[in-house]
């Protein structure tokens, strides 16, 4: 079994990088009610303050849409199967599923969800390692599940936050992170399925496993400073030495490490450069040599197959992914069967490599697991992802463009023709001349990147509502160089926002859209620019959804947990810098209500890991102290999103009713 890495990280792939912070226990779980005049009402584990109900119409033709599926593929069975992470009730759960087109047998069955699983190389325990949380908390716990007798077993303390397993190539050493030690470090512990766990990294700050070498013998770690910064090192499994892999003050984005079959290291990393390659070290300290061309994408992940033969790798070309697999032994490239344009992630090799398998997603389908046959060169779709009865051939595909915007390439304010730079963004355009109304969706991270998957929630509000959506990736966004991911940081944070106003120029210049109808969408990172983009253009705009985000950046950095406190200070900036804690005072909603005068809608989860509810309570209980109306949904076993169903499915109905009785006409 190849990969039996990081396929387990909850939404994004190693390292669980694009978590925030954890919720103080200090939180509340009731949303602020300052008056009789809030109309208030409890349903189930939801609050609902100042929200009407959802009409009949509204909540029925949605709900068609969100009774679509998805399947990720999450690794090989050595009885030639695989695992597939789908929902079928409430959660996501894992599946096992015999062969291509069979059934999906449910595995596990909780009321939190498992949504990845990590298979267990080699036949001694047949298995699978998986990370499951309580209420979206985000302290995980990691446990195996013994397919044989069909019951899981805690591996980890029962209490810290644990995440980023791997599994050596035998199926013997697990190597995960915790805090378990202080609660502030994030540490790395080792330990085999029947034994005891042992502390092997402890050196304070936040260290992660990539990779054990074929004699597992010793472990690839990275010590994670920032999107921007990591140092990686090879540490021994005996003794317990760190030893780094790049020469002393070298400076990269890391994001993935292996160990070759020759026990050659490969790594991707922006090392030197503006875009992730991929490069090859012989050992600690050599020169890398670089794997893959220079050009101006990301290489977003990698894998290797464990008899050295392949090395499979996609890249990220405008939002869209790009796989490519290379023999080793000749550097040739293998030709394989076209695939539908989309995104690709989870990549995984068989055991004999012969088979690479993946998840596939693309704007108008669902994620569904497929695998790549490398010797007949085929492509097979293992599962076929329900769509609600739909009829897919008239989803609407975005149309990718760019917009200029405030600044020159350079960072300059430019004369009167000079070029502007270009912010990247794409549209799902509603049929019909318009003008239509526009949802504004803004991605969260802030590292990170609006991609074109799948989304139903997008194709209700174009063909039900007949929305027009557009997806900026502003300043700050990644995948477009390092220059670009950095020119948002710390002082330059309202640059972001300015983007979002050249973008309102694009829409006022657009037949087809109407600039007198825009409202402004997004969660977390995003939120905080939903409420940002209020600030500065609340008489452009005519409605606001923010999603579990950021109301004001010094409440939010002294109130997080600790471990994570020093990373979002890595892009936000230092509050206790006297100058810089000035500066996001300035900058944050909460303290520029009396420039907000659009409505707004909060949406936020009660057991939030990253943003505290807090940041949601203090902004409606300002709004409403200003007299403005604050509708505000609550979730009360939720965290960073809505994971389950019937909680999701409500807030979508919530805020698609708010989105038209403020962008329609009447």
């Amino acid at each position: 079994m190849a990969a039996v890495r990081s396929s387990i990280v909850i939404q994004t792939r190693f390292p669980l990088l694009g978590c925030l912070c954890l919720l103080l226990a200090a939180c509340t779980s009731a949303p602020p009610t300052l008056t009789d005049d809030v109309d208030r009402r409890q349903v189930g584990n939801l609050i609902f303050e100042d929200i009407p109900p959802v009409p009949e119409a509204i909540e029925s033709r949605l709900a068609q849409y969100l009774e679509v599926r998805s399947a990720s593929f999450q690794g090989w069975l050595t009885d030639g199967g695989a695992l597939v992470s789908t929902r079928f009730g409430e959660t996501a759960q894992i599946h096992r599923v015999a062969r291509p087109g069979a059934a999906r047998e449910q595995l596990t069955f909780f009321r939190e969800p498992v949504p990845s699983a990590l298979v267990a190389p080699g036949s001694d325990r047949p298995g699978f390692l998986y990370l499951r949380d309580a209420g979206g908390s985000e302290f995980w716990q990691l446990y195996f599940f013994d397919l044989a007798s069909g019951r899981s077993e805690l591996l980890s303390d029962g209490t810290a936050r644990n995440s980023s397993p791997v599994w050596d190539r035998d199926g013997q050493q697990i190597a995960w992170s915790s805090t378990v030690r202080n609660g502030r470090d994030t540490d790395i512990w080792v330990r085999t399925l029947d034994g005891e766990p042992r502390l092997l990294v402890d050196e304070g700050g936040s260290w992660f496993a990539q990779d054990f070498s074929v004699d597992g013998q010793r472990l690839l770690v990275t010590r994670y400073v920032s999107r921007s910064e990591a140092h990686p090192h090879v540490v021994d499994l005996a003794t317990g030495t760190l030893t780094p892999l790049l020469p002393e003050g070298a400076v990269a984005r890391i994001d993935q490490l292996r160990f070759g079959a020759d026990d050659s290291i490969f790594f991707s990393s922006d090392l030197g450069g503006e875009f992730v390659r991929l490069y090859r070290i012989a050992e600690p300290g050599a020169e890398p040599q670089a794997v893959t061309g220079e050009v101006d994408h990301d290489v977003e992940q990698f894998e290797l197959s464990n008899d050295g033969r392949y090395l499979a790798f996609s890249v990220n070309e405008n939002t869209l992914s790009r796989l490519h697999v290379r023999r080793l032994d000749n550097n040739s490239f293998v030709a394989l069967p076209e695939l539908p344009e989309g995104l690709l992630y989870g990549l995984e090799f068989s055991a004999d490599g012969d088979r690479l398998g993946f998840t596939l997603n693309t704007a108008t389908s669902p994620a569904d697991a497929h695998s790549i046959d490398l010797r007949g060169r085929t492509l097979t779709r293992w599962t076929a992802s329900e769509v609600g009865g739909l009829d897919t051939s008239v989803f609407v595909a975005p149309e990718h463009f760019t917009y200029p915007t405030f600044d020159t390439p350079d960072g300059r304010t430019p004369r009167i023709g000079e070029e502007r730079r270009q912010i990247p963004a794409y549209v799902y355009r509603p049929a019909g001349p318009g003008p239509h109304p526009v949802v504004v969706q803004i991605h969260g991270g802030p590292e990170a990147q609006a991609r074109p998957g799948f989304s139903p929630n997008h194709q209700f509000w174009v063909r039900e509502l007949g929305f027009a959506v557009v997806v900026p990736n502003v300043r700050g966004s990644t995948g477009y160089g390092r220059s670009f991911h950095q020119l948002d940081n710390a002082e330059l944070r309202e640059d972001s926002v300015r983007d979002i106003g050249a973008l309102l120029d694009w829409i006022e210049a657009q037949p087809d859209l109407d600039a007198e109808r825009v409202a402004t969408f997004g969660g977390s990172y995003g939120g905080y620019m939903v409420l940002a983009s209020h600030m500065h253009y609340s008489d452009r705009l005519a409605a606001g959804v923010n999603v579990v985000g950021i109301s004001n950046f010094v409440t939010f950095l002294e109130n997080t947990q600790d471990y994570r406190r020093q990373l979002r200070r890595e892009e936000y900036g230092d509050e206790r810098d006297p100058e810089m804690r000035a500066h996001l005072e300035a900058i944050s909603p909460l303290n520029n209500l009396e420039r907000m005068t659009k409505p707004l809608l909060v949406v936020h989860g009660a057991n939030d890991p990253r943003v505290p509810q807090s940041e949601a309570d203090q902004l409606v209980t300002a709004l409403r102290t200003q007299g403005q109306s604050a509708p505000y949904l609550l979730a009360l076993d939720e965290g960073h999103g809505f994971r389950k169903r019937s909680n999701r499915d409500a807030y979508l109905a919530v805020a698609a009713d708010f989105l038209r009785r403020h962008l329609q006409s009447d």
